[in-house]
C-alpha cells in the first residue's frame, strides 16, 4: 500500500515506492493506494497512471496506525467517502487521456485503458457489506470500479482465525455477474485452498513447469471444496512473497524462482537490504502445509550479514553448489 498524500509530496517517496521493471512491459502492474480524500487518491493515480495499468483503494488493512488516520479497514465505514474517491479518481484519469469506465476502455489496444478497483473486509453485519459495495459500485451498467477484491475477515478478526467462506460465497453470488470479484486472505498454497473455481486450472507463469517434481505439484482439487462459479481470481501477500511461484502451481519457493529473481536483480538492481529481505522470506519455510525451507536459519542469518551483491551471489552459488544442485545465476547473468 502507497500512501497517497506523500506519494504526491515526495519525489523520493515516489521513486522508493513505485519501481516497475521494463523487462516484461506486457505484464499488467497495479498499484495499491492508501488515501481518505477524493483530491489525494486522484492526484496520486494521476502521478502513478503512466507506470502502471490501474490503480486500487485499499479499504482492508487492519493496522492500527492506518485505522487511526482513517485509512485502510476503517474506510468500510465510510460508504460514501469511498464512492467520492474512485469517482474522482476516475475523472481525474478520463480527464488526464486515459481510458476508463468500460472494459473496451481498459482494454485498449494501443495502452492507454486504466483501471480503478478497491479492496475491502466485511462487516460482523453483512448487510453493511452489501450497502458498501452497492454505493462504491453505483450503476452496474456504468460501475465506478472496475473489479472487487474482498477479504472475508472483519477489521478485528485475527489472521489465524480461517476466512468467512459464507460471506465470500454471499458476496460472489450476488455481485459476481456485476463485475469482476476476486479472494484474498489465506491462499497459501493453492491446493489448500478451501474454495475451487473454473479460474483454479492455471498456466505457469514463471516458468515452464514441464519438469517440476511430482513432489511439489499441486493435488487436484478434492470434492469437499466449496465451488464459487462467480469467484473471478485470487490475490495473496505473504505466501506470494515467500514462494513467488505459488500461481506457477509450486507448493514451496523452487530455487528456479530464486535464479530467476536474482538474474532480474542484477539486471535492474534494488537496494541492497531489500533485495536480500526478498531472499530470505523466499528461501525459509513458505505459508503450505510442507515446511521444508531452501536455506536453513543459520544460513539466512547469514545472508543478512553479506554487504554487497557478489558476496550474495557467491553466496547463493556455495549453497547450491554444495547441495549438487547447479548454479546458474552466472551465466543466466550473461544472457
Amino acid at each position: 500500500m502507497i500512501l497517497a498524500k506523500e506519494f504526491n509530496r515526495n519525489e523520493f517517496a515516489r521513486n522508493s515506492d513505485l519501481s516497475i521493471s521494463t523487462i516484461r512491459p506486457e505484464l499488467p502492474t497495479i498499484a495499491q493506494f492508501g488515501s481518505n480524500s477524493p483530491l489525494e487518491l486522484s492526484r496520486a493515480s494521476s502521478l502513478a497512471a503512466p507506470f502502471v495499468n490501474g490503480v486500487d483503494l485499499n479499504c482492508g488493512c487492519p493496522q492500527s496506525w492506518a485505522c487511526a488516520e482513517t485509512l485502510g479497514a476503517a474506510l468500510m465505514e465510510k460508504r460514501e467517502l469511498v464512492r467520492d474517491m474512485v469517482i474522482a479518481t476516475r475523472q481525474r484519469l478520463g480527464d488526464d487521456g486515459w481510458g476508463v469506465g468500460k472494459e473496451a476502455d481498459i482494454d485498449n489496444p494501443k495502452g492507454k485503458g486504466r483501471s480503478v478497483s478497491v479492496k475491502i473486509r466485511v462487516h460482523k453485519d453483512l448487510r453493511k457489506t452489501v450497502d458498501f459495495i452497492t454505493t462504491v459500485l453505483g450503476d452496474e451498467h456504468n460501475r465506478n470500479i472496475d473489479w472487487l477484491t474482498i477479504h472475508p475477515r472483519t477489521r478485528h478478526t485475527q489472521s489465524s482465525v480461517p476466512i468467512n467462506l459464507e460471506a465470500l460465497e454471499l458476496l460472489t453470488n450476488m455481485f459476481g455477474d456485476k463485475l469482476p470479484v476476486l479472494v484474498s486472505g489465506d491462499v497459501f498454497t493453492l491446493s489448500t485452498l478451501p474454495y475451487t473455481s473454473h479460474f483454479l486450472q492455471l498456466q505457469p507463469t514463471f516458468a515452464s513447469n514441464a519438469d517440476k517434481p511430482e513432489s511439489n505439484k499441486v493435488p487436484a482439487p478434492g470434492n469437499a471444496r466449496l465451488n464459487l462459479p462467480k469467484l473471478a481470481g485470487m490475490m495473496s501477500a505473504r505466501a506470494l512473497l515467500a514462494n513467488p511461484a505459488l500461481f506457477a502451481e509450486y507448493e514451496t519457493c523452487p530455487w528456479e524462482a530464486v535464479d530467476i529473481f536474482m538474474t532480474n536483480v542484477a539486471r535492474a538492481p534494488l537496494p541492497l537490504q531489500l533485495a536480500i529481505h526478498h531472499l530470505t522470506e523466499m528461501c525459509g519455510a513458505g505459508f503450505g502445509p510442507d515446511r521444508s525451507a531452501l536455506l536453513s536459519k543459520k544460513e539466512r542469518i547469514h545472508l543478512t550479514e553479506l554487504d554487497n551483491w557478489i558476496d550474495v551471489i557467491d553466496f547463493i552459488d556455495d549453497v547450491k553448489e554444495s547441495r549438487g544442485i547447479e548454479p546458474v545465476v552466472r551465466s543466466t547473468m550473461d544472457l
